[in-house]
């Protein structure tokens, strides 16, 4: 079987073991299945022959592509994420980006990244499209479903020949689809309540929220049902498994 390539972004050690840890117990792939590589730490793999994967997840991170000054760290992720997404883009490869990899594949694609429709930690309704309701990696996902998200950028504008797959009330662009293969979401379709609190601790200082906030967050989000995400996930695998 061809193994499903993760590409991590964190270049935090537990926020990137507990992401990798979610997308391999939420998708049904073990450790075996997949190649990991976290680009943020220049971990690279060669991008000749990714088109020998079943597919490729990218997950999120504290990158900002609408970022005017990078520093040299970032500007190496981002470029490597850019020059992935061309050959992905070109051969049509199987991809599923999240939050970060809805910046990455919205910029690659030419679709417009700004601050506009930023979102709050936390849980937030997510509504499918038409469009969104009929295509195969949100099968068995309810026209209306929680998610979280927390994020400083996002989607303002599509690109010709994207198509919109789901929406919330503040941020227009969720989830988008380029070719047959190509994926993005901005929320997170790994994340459960124990992931959110590690992230919320991790990343308290870096912008998202008032760092005083962080217990109230963690609160206020404990009974969140996140439940359905997980199948675009499981979804994607069953699809592109070979």
């Amino acid at each position: 079987m061809a193994k499903f390539l993760i590409v991590q972004a964190r270049p935090e050690k537990l926020a990137a073991e507990n992401e990798l840890e979610a997308f391999l117990k939420f998708s049904g792939l073990s450790r075996a299945e997949v190649e990991v590589i976290n680009a943020s730490l220049g971990q690279r793999c060669s991008l000749k022959d990714l088109s020998k994967y079943s597919g490729i997840i990218l997950g999120g991170g504290p990158l900002c592509v609408n970022k005017q000054e990078k520093t040299k760290e970032e500007s190496e992720l981002e470029s490597f994420l850019l020059a992935l997404l061309e050959i992905v883009k070109e051969k049509d490869i199987p991809f599923l980006g999240a939050c970060l990899g809805i910046g990455i594949l919205g910029k690659s694609a030419g679709c417009k990244i700004s601050n506009k429709f930023g979102e709050d930690v936390g849980e937030v309704k997510i509504t499918l499209t038409e469009e969104g309701q009929k295509d195969d990696i949100l099968a068995g996902v309810p026209s209306e479903f929680s998610a979280f998200v927390g994020h400083k950028e996002a989607c303002e504008e599509l690109s010709e020949g994207a198509v919109l797959l789901a929406s919330s009330k503040n941020c227009p662009i969720q989830m988008f689809k380029i070719k047959n293969n190509i994926y993005a979401s901005q929320f997170h379709p790994e994340l459960d309540h124990e992931g959110l609190c590690l992230r919320i601790n991790i990343y308290k200082d870096y912008g998202y929220f008032d760092p005083e906030e962080a217990k109230k967050l963690m609160e206020r989000n404990k009974d969140a049902k996140i439940v359905h995400p997980f199948k675009i996930l499981k979804n994607f695998v069953k699809k592109y498994k070979k």
